[in-house]
């Protein structure tokens, strides 16, 4: 899941690290689709060794996307799964290795985590039904209309957990379209690919940073393999640096805020379900030809360079003066660690510690004071010098009272500047602006007539409740009162139940919090510590009482096993999924007479703990058992069928590869002797990964027919890959993988330029575009200034067009007709402003992309506004860019605006 905000702190922070992607698309000739040819070279001009897929971040938006309709059935959303799949081999073109992961069972500090979401996903799901079934029978009562009630089973996003059918038959589809892919598609025919399935334990993302880990740990590893790893979480960020790779590349989609969500009742948007009236759908064209025709934009992806992060961080950490060797590498581990007291999966964030109020930087401050005190280094290779860590809490603990009141101070002037800003936004433009967008300039004139009206009245259609009314909504009271004096023993009296005087508790939810670090930054650098070890408290304590923490914490249990696939769901599910588990274990979850009934509330309590949404609070869920859960299912394993024993069982890797590749020979050698003993991979036939083969038990082998498992896709008739079991390379008990630069290794060339640090230089900044830092320019020559300046010259003359008191003047322009000035001269406002960014952003040298938009930009708003047969003779082509694309000379025909917006 990843640290709330830390994604967006850190891109405003460091903006350069973001790069956007470019995509080839795919062709259509006649009917036919003409895919991609990812032979060719990445036309992101980066080439990618090892393309990692942590799928989860794949399969719930591809099951149950929020901005367009769901999958109507299990098979459409494994079609989904598999065009993401090939859009993101699209654009990183990988060629090595893909691996792609499945979250398997967890570690148990990951499932408190789990359970919580779980929990409030079912009661989220119960209240919306009744709050749809609510505003339903009201809306109905006033003579409102809505689409009838669709009949259609709800999708359990639950089941997207291990252990259950719909994860066992995504592996198998999964299966089918790797060996699909590497029988017909040119660009997967020299790769590996392997599949970690969910019954595999681990996260996706940690079984991959295992994979790298043992990887590096072997001889034959090469230092500068480009890695590129998609996911959306933002810990992804802190586990590629704790690689130390240094070509290190996180592939995500673009977050664009504010998208606009169909109602759940009647479809439409601008309104939620508790604001919906019942109004009919209005017409979309004269004869509601354009209906459900505006497509959803397809989502965008960018590159994270974890290269150029290591640049800022090693700009903004290095320190002199220190009394030992300055290491980088060990600053970025330290640095990644601090990042883990402002929250993660496993632990509460610290009180006083809110990325958004800067925390990260107070820490990194607060460090660079200290660490020469210190005598050294926070951390080492994934542990932790507790001695060490005391000396930052402290100073920390030292700034909280005037943190707590600051963030009070600061809450309190952004209610009052947004309580300002909505008086002078009430009878704004941009609200007109920001409708006209949404809609189209038929239905414009009867929205901006009703919204110019008097607003006394209840409106008449159903739309967003106003900003104003935010205030009569009351703020949920806040008991503990950071920003007071007391606040320590309220904390501890409201959270805990116990008084701040009791110094063992205290001392004990330390320690907790202690381990917890530890074991996080293990889990990180070395892999799982223990599956059993969980913080057992829902918050976190104050950093002032981080005191004689040395001796706090030795070591971990060894030689923990994970949990059961079917035993985590007894551990993650409420009740309400528990048609996902079988009978006799169902029963456990809902039965009055269950040794664990008391793990299944129907309802629990959140916390707000100072926030102001119910996601952000804190579930106070039971912990779970595990001695007592093992108990109860003790009594209903016999109950188990074959099929429920078999995905009860924890599997193993598979790795697949196509004929061509160097390695087929020799693991259809291992089939045709049907060899049974591990057999080592020979590093020089896979690019130097190094591992274990064993035979798998249903093959995947050449010319063997592969069966689809989707209805709508064919078989695999003539296949011609190859699939085995595998196993990463051992080490042995104790072993710790080093956090350094491995030798060999060479850091790529800087992008951040030196005088970019210095501020008041007087230069502007700009960051580099794409990967290459000579990649061809374009530019506006003096026809494509001209043609913007008439555009310029025609709005402003339409601005400043007089309006009759007694009769709005009607528009002679063919792009405009029928609409009052004032309507007009609105849209021109926000065109002229538009142009104007437009003259100032091609001053600056841009990429050939870009200067092809401009170059379409610029012509439909010729083709808009200046149109005439003298100015189509005088302007020529508005761009002309040094690269060899052909460019448009001739203007647009004159459309209207109806079109013009579609087109946009």
């Amino acid at each position: 899941m990843g640290v709330p905000a830390f994604f967006r702190w850190l891109s405003r922070k460091y903006p350069s690290i973001i790069v956007h992607c470019v995509e080839e698309k795919g062709k259509e000739c006649n009917g036919v689709r003409i895919p991609v040819d990812t032979t060719k070279p990445n036309p992101n001009e980066v080439e990618f060794d090892n393309l990692y897929l942590d799928m989860n971040g794949i399969i719930h938006p591809c099951t149950h996307p929020e901005d367009k309709p769901a999958p109507k059935n299990e098979d459409e959303m494994m079609v989904a799964i598999f065009e993401y799949i090939d859009r993101l081999f699209n654009i990183v073109r990988p060629r090595r290795v893909l691996y792609m992961a499945i979250d398997g069972v967890a570690p148990r500090a990951k499932m408190n985590q789990q359970r919580s979401r779980r929990f409030r996903a079912s009661k989220e799901g119960v209240e919306l039904v009744e709050e749809k079934s609510r505003v339903r029978e009201e809306v109905i009562q006033k003579g409102g209309y809505l689409p009838p009630e669709e009949i259609k089973e709800r999708f359990d996003s639950n089941c997207i957990t291990p252990g259950t059918e719909f994860m066992d038959n995504l592996a198998q589809c999964l299966r089918y379209y790797v060996a699909e892919r590497l029988t017909n598609d040119p660009g997967w025919k020299n790769i590996v690919v392997f599949l970690s399935d969910a019954s595999v334990p681990g996260e996706g993302e940690h079984k991959i940073m295992d994979f790298i880990r043992r990887q590096r740990g072997q001889p034959n590893h090469d230092p500068n393999t480009h890695h590129c790893l998609c996911g959306a979480d933002a810990d992804l960020i802190m586990l590629g640096l704790a690689t130390h790779e240094p070509n290190f590349t996180i592939i995500r989609e673009e977050f664009k805020p504010n998208k606009p969500r169909p109602c759940g009742l009647c479809g439409q948007t601008g309104h939620e379900i508790k604001a919906c009236q019942g109004m009919p759908r209005e017409k979309q064209g004269q004869h509601d030809e354009f209906a459900n025709t505006m497509p959803a934009a397809e989502q965008e992806f960018i590159f994270i360079r974890l290269c150029v992060l290591r640049e800022y961080l090693a700009r903004e950490l290095t320190m002199a003066s220190l009394p030992f060797p300055f290491d980088f590498e060990r600053s970025v581990d330290d640095w990644v660690f601090m990042c883990f007291f402002v929250g993660n999966d496993f632990l509460p964030h610290l009180p006083s510690l809110e990325i958004r109020e800067g925390a990260i930087d107070r820490l990194v401050g607060i460090y660079k004071d200290v660490v020469h005190k210190t005598g050294g280094y926070l951390t080492q290779n994934g542990y932790v010098n507790l001695e060490r860590v005391e000396m930052i809490m402290q100073a920390v603990g030292v700034a909280e009272d005037n943190i707590f009141k600051k963030r009070k101070d600061d809450d309190e002037n952004f209610k009052r500047r947004n309580k300002e800003k909505r008086k002078r936004m009430k009878v704004s433009m941009m609200k007109m602006m920001l409708i006209f967008w949404l809609y189209s300039l038929n239905s414009f004139y009867r929205i901006f007539v009703s919204s110019a009206g008097p607003s006394d009245g209840a409106d008449s259609r159903g739309v967003k409740r106003k900003a104003d009314d935010s205030d009569s909504e009351p703020e949920p009271e806040d008991n503990v009162r950071l920003w007071e004096e007391g606040w320590k023993q309220r904390y501890y009296k409201n959270k805990f139940d116990v008084d701040a005087t009791d110094e063992d508790f205290r001392r004990k939810v330390v320690q907790s919090y202690v381990e917890g670090l530890c074991w996080v930054l293990r889990y990180y650098y070395q892999g799982c510590a223990s599956w059993k070890w969980y913080f057992p408290f829902h918050y976190a304590p104050f950093a002032s009482d981080f005191k004689d923490i040395k001796d706090m914490f030795s070591d971990f249990e060894k030689n923990t096993k994970p949990f059961k696939p079917l035993e985590q769901l007894m551990g993650v599910f409420p009740a309400a999924s528990g048609n996902f588990l079988p009978p006799t274990w169902r029963n456990l979850m809902s039965s009055p007479d269950s040794p664990i009934i008391d793990f299944y509330p129907d309802d629990f309590a959140i916390d707000l703990n100072g926030k102001k949404y119910a996601w952000q609070g804190v579930a106070l869920l039971p912990f779970v058992d595990e001695r007592r859960l093992r108990a109860a299912l003790a009594d209903v394993y016999p109950d188990l069928t074959s099929e429920e024993k078999r995905r009860n069982s924890l599997g193993s890797d598979v790795l697949f590869l196509g004929k061509s590749h160097p390695l087929f020979d020799f693991i259809h050698e291992l089939y045709r002797t049907e060899s049974n003993e591990g057999t080592e991979i020979p590093a020089e036939l896979c690019h130097g990964i190094q591992g274990r083969l064993n035979l798998d038990d249903d093959p995947i082998l050449p010319d063997n027919t592969v069966r689809s498992p989707v209805p709508m896709l064919r078989d695999v008739s003539q296949n011609t890959a190859i699939g085995v079991k595998f196993k990463d390379p051992p080490y042995p008990d104790g072993f710790v993988f080093k956090a350094v630069l491995l030798p060999g290794a060479k850091i790529p060339s800087k992008v951040l330029k030196p005088e970019d640090w210095v501020r008041g230089n007087g230069q502007p900044w700009r960051p580099q575009l794409g990967f290459n830092p000579n990649r061809q320019q374009a530019h506006l020559d003096q026809s494509g200034f001209r043609a913007l300046g008439y555009v310029h010259i025609y709005i402003f003359n339409i601005i400043n067009v007089k309006t009759s008191k007694k009769k709005k003047k009607k528009v002679e322009h063919s792009c405009f007709p029928e609409f009052p000035v004032k309507v007009v001269q609105t849209f021109c406002i926000f065109t002229f402003t538009s142009v104007r960014q437009i003259r100032t952003a091609v001053r600056a040298p841009v990429s050939p992309e870009i200067g092809r938009c401009v170059d379409n930009s610029c012509t439909v708003l010729h083709s808009l506004f200046i149109y005439d047969e003298n100015l189509s003779q005088d302007t020529g082509g508005p761009l002309h860019s040094r690269d060899t694309s052909p460019q448009t000379t001739d203007p647009l025909p004159n459309w209207s605006c109806w079109g013009m917006l579609r087109l946009v």
